[in-house]
């Protein structure tokens, strides 16, 4: 088994999220292939500084722009907004891994007497005027639903019929998101822009076991490195301790992934066999590890498994968003802060976009670490960054001094 020290394990993870020295990254393309490299990156709707999907690309991808995300989503079609790990951003080439998903929706829906007729009262208007958001879609009432998807909690209870229908269908794969107006969906048939190869292609798994051993593989990939236990990164899988110890035990036969011992820690990470030429450049100082200073997302996939950056970079984050304002630590939106190999503090920032301002309502460096003229150099940078990011053209530090 391979044994390498936490210092060597961070930096492998860091070089292989693409966070650690020059940027691997570039522009749309670049974004792209992150993504196809993460399987996927979770989409959440709130926006104090750019949204959680954005924020993500943001600190990886060189001269990233939200309208590149945009485009991969809605024009050039490479992306889709679909369940994964909640609901999440995937590429359209990974349709077919979600096909026994989309049946069991298929069969869900089936359940709920005069939900059909509405689905196709729902079709028949699309295909004559477009895409629709639930507002837009001339069906009025309420039903009682029983929303099947992850991320919406299980919903059930009296919901307004169109939104139902629209969410049903969506879940069906019937139709997918034609494109977004701030957290408004709008929805458009899959078949109008997708192609029928990728509609019709069978599922690559010949059976449930091989699917969860690839999504268990593609969410070690997503991170780099990876144990074998309960995780939050796991979310979104339907996987029980048993199912999961013979996922592990399946990839690790097939040679699809390695064991790696960590110095300090008891049980072994675990990393994809193809990324080893990358942990060897990792070894042998090969990678750029000049340091970068990002603000990283709150979904971030490499924040997926909070306590392996404890267990790592002994650096506690929780997301208090959803936290009663008395109760939180830090704020309601607050980012982690990688400097180099360390992640050295959180900061709060919001756009103040009527006013063209970045608000930095506060920063918080952990203990040990040296407020130096390098590190405040590289800090203000970073706000730089994340103002032209968010189009802003003025930052404000509340209660500090100006950058």
């Amino acid at each position: 088994m391979l044994s390498i020290t936490k210092e060597q394990a961070k930096r492998f993870i860091l070089a292989k999220q693409g966070l650690l020295g020059k940027h691997v990254f570039c522009g749309k393309d670049g974004a792209y292939r992150y993504i196809r490299q993460a399987g996927c990156i979770q989409y959440d709707p709130v926006d104090v500084c750019g949204k959680n999907a954005e924020l993500t690309l943001q600190s990886r991808v060189k001269g990233f722009t939200k309208q590149m995300l945009d485009d991969l989503l809605y024009k050039d079609r490479l992306l889709v907004d679909y369940t994964d790990k909640e609901l999440s951003i995937w590429p359209s080439e990974d349709w077919p891994y979600f096909s026994a998903y989309r049946e069991r929706s298929l069969s869900h829906s089936a359940q709920f007497e005069g939900l059909a007729a509405l689905e196709e009262e729902a079709l028949s208007y699309i295909r004559k005027h477009g895409a629709v958001s639930s507002d837009s879609l001339p069906i009025e009432g309420k039903i009682f639903w029983h929303s099947s998807m992850h991320w919406s909690g299980n919903w059930s209870g009296q919901s307004q019929a169109a939104r139902s229908v629209l969410e049903q269908l969506y879940t069906d794969g019937v139709l997918l998101i034609h494109h977004k107006s701030g957290s408004r969906k709008f929805y458009d048939l899959a078949e109008k822009h997708l192609p029928p190869s990728l509609l019709s292609k069978a599922n690559p798994c010949e059976d449930e076991a091989a699917l969860l051993d690839w999504r268990v593989a593609r969410r070690v990939g997503a991170i780099g490195l990876l144990w074998n236990r309960r995780s939050d990164a796991f979310l979104g899988i339907e996987i029980s301790g048993e199912k999961r110890e013979k996922a592990f035990d399946d990839l690790e036969k097939q040679g699809r992934i390695l064991p790696v011992q960590i110095e300090g820690l008891r049980a072994p990470l675990y990393m994809l066999s193809e990324d080893r030429e990358l942990l060897d450049a990792v070894l042998s100082g090969a990678v750029d590890t000049k340091p970068r200073l990002e603000f990283l997302a709150p979904l971030d996939p490499m924040l997926w498994d909070r306590k392996l950056i404890k267990a790592l970079w002994d650096f506690e984050y929780s997301w208090e968003i959803y936290t009663p304002a008395e109760k939180r630590k830090y704020g309601y939106y607050v980012l982690p802060m990688l400097w180099g190999d360390k992640l050295i503090g959180r900061i709060e920032a919001a756009a103040d976009r009527k006013n063209g301002k970045l608000s930095v309502k506060n920063i918080w460096y952990e203990d040990g670490v040296k407020v130096t003229k390098k590190l405040t150099n590289a800090v203000d940078a970073a706000l730089l960054r994340l103002a032209r990011f968010n189009r802003l053209k003025e930052i404000e530090r509340l209660g500090g001094r100006p950058v």
